[in-house]
Order: structure tokens, then C-alpha cells, then sequence
């Protein structure tokens, strides 16, 4: 499987740690930022609109939304609401995409419309909470609930993710504490200790369930706050019993062509980086049982995310080093290596 320059579609003034594509509009939204630090780098989510021209992908910058002295860290998209994980909190946006009629830039022809922002370009930022493309796209964007998620000593939320009809999202952090949250009021509904140590991930199924793997080397199976089951990859899995692994990420995905089919996901990572580093392992996991049903090797490089397309076709898997691979969901066979960012992953399959 060799390796493929990705094309650059946009360059961002700072730090990018998530993307998410908006299946309704086409939209790339890309998240991150310098932090508190007074660096001098800036903080923000960026929309942009993607386009083909003369047989090339293009991205322009549509409305650059400045969230002041946080980064976002992780983000989770249903509809158009946005849960973006910042420092200790949550916080939903709200965006809202719509055509101007008889806007200025229509009215006053090519003259006054502007250069479009092409990948390298500094994006122009507004104050106001919108910004209107060349073209007459208008898009508001409008902070909404936000809530403290994560309490250790050092707090930091992990990880955020809606359930199948985004009326719940569910969080992780630092603190091993799984907390779900009503939508859009953010009031929380439950919370309990999942895992000693923090939470690395975890994914919420349409029958209520929800998996969760943390750095305790565990990935657990609740039904609200029960333990089903803990999944026994290491017993069971092709890695020597003298390297241990854990989990570093899950996804629940749909089976193709068999309705209300589930399959779970996961990568295992060894815990430890050595000279001659072990390999990392994808898995797919029978979703009724939680019995592993294949398990194939996916290189050395350490993955560091893993995304599920919507159909339940494709498994990106983005490393550390800024390499994003595609897998075959039913097989786990690879088909392509890019040499990307590897937050690219969450938008690459979406």
C-alpha cells in the first residue's frame, strides 16, 4: 500500500485538532487554535466551502467564528449544531447557512466581490456573527449552551459524541467520568465512573449502548450506567502477551446492505513506544456478542484517531506522524495511504 501526497485544500492560522464535513451542506468545518497561551495564535472554527474547479477540490473560507481564548480540541456535529470540547467545557454552536437575495455583492457585480480565499490564504475575519461569501452565501453562526464536563485536577474534556437521533451527547475527560448531556439544554441526565485514569474515547450505539476505552487498558460495554461486558482483545488478539496494548479508539458503524446491522470498531496500540516498535491492530467486533471477528495489522506508526464512513463502507485511521490510511469496513483490508494531517481522517470518509 504506498503512500500518496494529499492535495492541500486550505491552511489554517492556527493549530487544526478536528474536522467534521456537514453531510446536509457540504461544508468542511475545521477546529482548533493556540489555547490560552499568549502566543499570539489565534483560536477559532472555520467553515469552508468545498468546490470543484476545472477538475480540482478547492476549499474557500466562509465564516471564520473566533472562540476567544479556548481551542477546540474534539467536536461532534448534528444538524447544525456543533459540540466543540474546549479546555474543561462544552460548548454548542449554532450555524445557519442560507443564499442572499439582492445582496450587495450581487448587485454591484465583480468589482467589489473580492479575491476568493484559496488554500495558504490569511482568512479575513469579521466581528459580527456572520460573514457573506462572493457568491451571496450568508452564514450565522451563534454560541449556545456550554457546560463544565471534565473535573480532575488538570481537566480537560477528551472526547463528545451524539446519540443516533442527537437528542443526548455523551462526554469523557480526564477524570474517567462519563457524562451525558440533553440537547440543547445541557442538562446532564448521567454520569459515572467508567475508567481509572482518562478516557481516550467513546462511541454511543442507536439500542443505548455506549462503548467507552480509557488508559486503564479497558474498553467497557454499558447500557446506560451497567457494565454489559469488557471487551478481551489482548486474551484473544494476535500480540504477544508481553506487549501490552490498549485501546486508543472506537467506533460503532452500520453493516452495509443488512438493515439496522452494527459492527464495532477499535484500534489497539502498544502502550509503550520501543525501538523497534510493535505493530497498531484494527478491529471489528460482532456489536450483539462483543466477539472479535477479525483482527488484521495496520503498520507501526502510532494511530492516533480512527473515523467510520456513513454507509459502514470505509475505516480512516490517522496517525501521529500525519498519515491517513482507508480500510475496507468488511474486511479491514487497506486500500490507500495519504500523507496527510491526521485529524484529517474525521472528514475524509464523511
Amino acid at each position: 500500500m504506498g503512500r500518496r501526497r494529499g492535495v492541500e485544500l486550505y491552511r489554517a492560522p492556527f493549530p487544526l485538532y478536528a474536522l467534521r464535513i456537514d453531510p446536509k451542506t457540504g461544508l468542511l468545518i475545521a477546529a482548533g487554535g493556540g489555547g490560552a497561551a499568549k502566543t499570539g495564535i489565534k483560536n477559532g472554527v472555520h467553515f469552508l466551502q468545498l468546490e470543484l474547479i476545472n477538475g480540482c477540490l478547492s476549499a474557500s473560507l466562509l465564516h471564520s467564528h473566533d472562540t476567544e481564548t479556548r481551542a477546540t480540541m474534539n467536536l461532534a456535529l448534528a444538524g447544525d449544531i456543533l459540540a466543540a470540547g474546549q479546555d474543561a467545557q462544552c460548548q454548542l454552536l449554532h450555524f445557519q447557512v442560507h443564499q442572499q437575495k439582492g445582496s450587495k455583492a450581487e448587485k454591484s457585480g465583480s468589482k467589489e466581490q473580492g479575491p476568493r480565499q484559496r488554500k495558504g490564504a490569511p482568512p479575513a475575519e469579521k466581528k459580527s456573527g456572520a460573514q457573506v461569501h462572493p457568491e451571496g452565501v450568508e452564514l450565522k453562526v451563534k454560541n449556545l449552551e456550554a457546560v463544565q464536563t471534565d473535573f480532575s485536577n488538570e481537566p480537560l474534556q477528551k472526547v463528545v459524541c451524539f446519540n443516533h437521533d442527537n437528542t443526548l451527547l455523551a462526554t469523557g475527560g480526564t477524570d474517567g467520568h462519563v457524562r451525558v448531556w440533553k440537547v440543547p439544554s445541557l442538562e446532564k441526565v448521567l454520569e459515572f465512573k467508567a475508567h481509572e485514569g482518562e478516557i481516550g474515547d467513546l462511541t454511543l450505539g442507536p439500542d443505548g449502548k455506549l462503548v467507552t476505552v480509557g488508559w486503564d487498558f479497558k474498553a467497557s460495554v454499558w447500557q446506560k450506567d451497567q457494565l454489559v461486558t469488557q471487551l478481551q482483545w489482548q486474551e484473544n488478539g494476535p500480540a504477544s502477551s508481553n506487549t501490552p496494548y490498549r485501546y486508543q479508539a472506537c467506533r460503532f458503524g452500520q453493516v452495509p446492505d443488512q438493515l439496522g446491522g452494527l459492527r464495532l470498531f477499535t484500534v489497539q496500540i502498544p502502550h509503550k513506544r520501543l525501538r523497534q516498535p510493535p505493530p497498531c491492530y484494527l478491529t471489528a467486533w460482532d456489536s450483539s456478542t462483543f466477539l472479535p471477528l477479525r483482527t488484521r495489522s495496520c503498520g507501526h506508526e502510532v494511530i492516533s484517531c480512527l473515523s467510520v464512513s456513513d454507509s459502514g463502507t470505509f475505516l480512516g485511521l490517522g496517525t501521529v506522524t500525519g498519515s491517513v490510511a482507508i480500510y475496507i469496513a468488511f474486511s479491514l483490508q487497506g486500500v490507500f495511504l495519504y500523507g496527510f494531517c491526521s485529524c484529517c481522517v474525521s472528514a475524509l470518509l464523511l
